[in-house]
């Protein structure tokens, strides 16, 4: 295999934002910040309505633009290649596995070219199916169009969902006539997506998101009532809290979930009565977390009261659920993390994971007789499908690995057996046998062992010569699986290896492995990447200044950061929707995301210690004069999670700092937000300049 040569050429002039000075004091530290402008004065209205945005920074954002496709010329046909490389991968006209519903069975589809799903459904039995809502048609009259829920009544006559067309994650939710195919006069706006309808099919409940982007109100609609009318049902006082809802597997309950990423705190309302009122399950304690589940007269809960930090299970009276009630049904055991679990009415399923590998446990509730589901290969992906039914002895999981495709299993949990109703088609071929899937682990400074998935093509030399693509997140507790990615296969079939890198911030190794990399700290996550990279080397997977790192998000930050911290292991940096303006941000108590974020970050207003470990690693606060690699970052301007000004000032602050290295690109799509393009395969456009820009990377930039 040989890497493919992409066309170079010296890049025009890198835009040069202009600076306004602008300082301030915090904790008696003064903080220069030459680029807040870039910040709208009026950015609630820009989330809503692009074109309200200044002129001047719209002006700066589109030169961005203009260099970024500079710095790509040439490599248009070579992008399209790639698109079609991975659009070949795709099963254009594929479907969901249907999932029974009392008389119906529901599923999702996609036609033949088809850039958004086909909600559809046919008779339990068998028989023809009939499409209760069409994506693409939905989206065609909209520049962005991104479907949120699509629930249907329990009398199956209606179906509430929710479409954002800006990219800011503003929902309306509409009310659809299953029957006629036509929606009811019903919009309801500002939501977060999704609605949980009452028992009677008479109405449902959704969130209301508020006027700075939170979900922080339970809302209940009658169906044929004017949004005007919705009656408050829960209202969240602390900024800290987002509400989301849910439904017990049963049926029985709505659940109202608020939480930031330490505390949470449940709400059951009785879904067979329209007037009922919420009841609270356990007051919110600081860092007692709790989820609830129901089975008969009893709550089932995961929780991590009495110092269970990888969680146990716990069952309480419905009548009297309080912590006072709780009494264990699975007992806490260190190092073994449970993630999730259903009550089925002769069963509980739960999905647990010990040292990094997932396993599905099963417990019949008569006789407490457990029995695992568990899978061989050194690093794979496992999730369970919880479906619409309480009263059946079948479950559904998925399997995959970062060389099997995935594989949608029924579990039949009286007999045990397994049945495939799905293997993920790769129409333009894909044999797992030309790929080698491992588990690597790297030394952090601090001693920790961390994880490292990898894949590569079978033929791959492992001395050293081949470039690798390492990707890291490392936040908020949320773990990278070992999936398949189709996307993938474009660098490794071009002789790249590919690795997740499992560091601290996430709970690969259980609970203590996030507590390890936030707050105080965080920095441990920033140093387990660094790891991760040198540990591929010292195996001879690649070599120093062969890596090209990629993350997101919060993963964005974690890019900024090493980019400063050892600028020297990277060919390349890629950074999507990036978090690197952490203290502003975090300083910023009316920004959407931010008071929630205090218990994941710190608050540096009001902490000072907070505030000086904050400003040690953000990103922007810590570029410094050296040469960096070359770095692209992607961001939407409807973003309200990382807003689009972040990348934008730490792009402009790299360039007049920097002593060398880069090009230094920014990606701004004008018309999406924090999850780039909605359509399937628009998204595929923003994978291959990734990629692309990958390949520059490894044989170079002329700058």
């Amino acid at each position: 295999m040989t890497l493919q040569r992409l066309p170079s050429h010296s890049l025009p002039p890198a835009p040069a934002t202009p600076r306004k000075t602008h300082a301030f004091e915090v904790h008696g530290v003064q903080i220069h910040d030459d680029y807040a402008w870039l910040k709208a004065e009026n950015w609630k209205d820009v989330l809503k309505n692009p074109d309200a945005l200044d002129p001047a920074i719209r002006r700066a954002l589109e030169e961005e633009n203009a260099y970024t496709a500079a710095a790509f010329a040439g490599t248009e046909e070579f992008q399209k290649q790639l698109v079609e490389e991975m659009r070949g991968r795709i099963k254009e006209d594929d479907s969901s596995v249907p999932q029974s519903d009392g008389p119906f069975a529901y599923f999702i589809r996609y036609r033949e070219g088809g850039q958004h799903p086909l909600v559809c459904r046919m008779p339990r039995e068998g028989g023809a199916e009939t499409v209760m809502l069409d994506g693409d048609k939905e989206a065609a009259s909209h520049a962005f169009f991104d479907l949120g829920g699509a629930d249907h009544s329990p009398d199956h006559r209606l179906m509430a969902w929710g479409a954002d067309i800006k990219g800011s994650e503003y929902f309306t939710i509409r009310v659809r006539d299953l029957e006629r195919g036509a929606d009811l006069p019903d919009a309801v706006p500002n939501t977060s997506g999704g609605a949980v309808w009452l028992n009677d099919s008479s109405g449902f409940y959704y969130v209301e998101l508020d006027e700075n982007h939170r979900p922080v109100r339970v809302k209940r609609h009658l169906v044929g009532s004017s949004a005007a009318e919705d009656r408050v049902i829960y209202e969240e006082k602390d900024p800290g809290f987002f509400v989301k809802l849910g439904v017990t597997q049963s049926d029985a309950f709505v659940l109202i979930e608020a939480s930031d990423h330490e505390t949470s705190e449940v709400w059951l309302i009785d879904r067979s009565d329209r007037t009922a009122t919420p009841r609270l399950v356990e007051p919110r304690t600081p860092q007692l977390q709790y989820d609830v589940e129901h089975h008969d007269d009893q709550l089932i809960i995961l929780t991590n009261a009495d110092g269970a930090e990888d969680f146990k299970i716990v069952a309480a009276p419905v009548s009297a659920p309080g912590r006072a009630q709780w009494r264990d049904l699975v007992p806490y055991r260190p190092g073994t993390m449970i993630l999730f679990v259903m009550a089925l009415a002769r069963y509980l399923v739960r999905l647990e994971r010990e040292d990094a590998k997932p396993r599905i446990v099963l417990r019949e509730i008569a006789t407490g007789k457990e029995e695992t589901i568990a899978f061989g290969e050194e690093t794979y992906s496992l999730g369970v499908d919880p479906g619409y039914e309480f009263d059946t002895d079948v479950i559904r999981y998925r399997y995959s690995s970062l060389t099997t495709p995935n594989e949608t299993m029924d579990y039949d949990l009286v007999t045990g057996e397994r049945t495939l109703r799905k293997r993920q088609e790769v129409p333009s071929g894909h044999n797992p046998a030309d790929y080698v899937t491992r588990r690597l682990f790297a030394t952090a400074p601090d001693g920790e062992k961390v994880p490292i998935s990898i894949v590569h093509r079978r033929e791959t030399a492992l001395d050293g010569s081949a470039p690798c693509l390492l990707y890291g997140y490392g936040s908020y507790g949320i773990s990278m699986s070992a999936s398949f990615r189709t996307g993938i296969l474009s660098l490794v079939d071009r002789g790249f290896v590919y690795a997740i890198a499992h560091i601290r911030g996430g709970t690969e190794k259980g609970w203590r492995w996030y507590l390890d990399g936030k707050r105080e700290k965080k920095t441990h996550t920033f140093r387990d990447f660094i790891a991760c990279g040198e540990a591929l080397i010292e195996a001879g997977y690649t070599s120093r200044g062969q890596i090209v790192a990629h993350g997101g998000s919060a993963g964005g930050m974690l890019m900024g950061a090493v980019a400063n911290l050892a600028p020297d292991l990277f060919a390349g940096i890629i950074s999507e929707v990036p978090f690197v303006d952490v203290l502003n941000t975090m300083l910023d108590g009316e920004l959407p995301l931010t008071p929630p974020e205090w218990p994941e970050w710190g608050n540096p207003a009001a902490d000072e210690a907070a505030f000086r470990t904050i400003l040690s690693y953000s990103p922007y606060d810590n570029v410094k004069p050296q040469a960096y690699p070359a770095i692209l970052t992607m961001a939407g301007l409807t973003d309200p999670r990382v807003t689009y000004w972040e990348p934008a000032k730490w792009v402009a602050r790299l360039r007049a700092t920097m002593t060398g290295g880069g090009p230094i690109l920014l990606k701004l799509n004008m018309e999406a937000g924090h999850a780039g393009a909605a359509g399937r395969f628009d998204r595929l456009e923003e994978v291959a300049l990734a990629y692309t820009f990958a390949l520059k990377c490894i044989g170079g930039f002329q700058t």
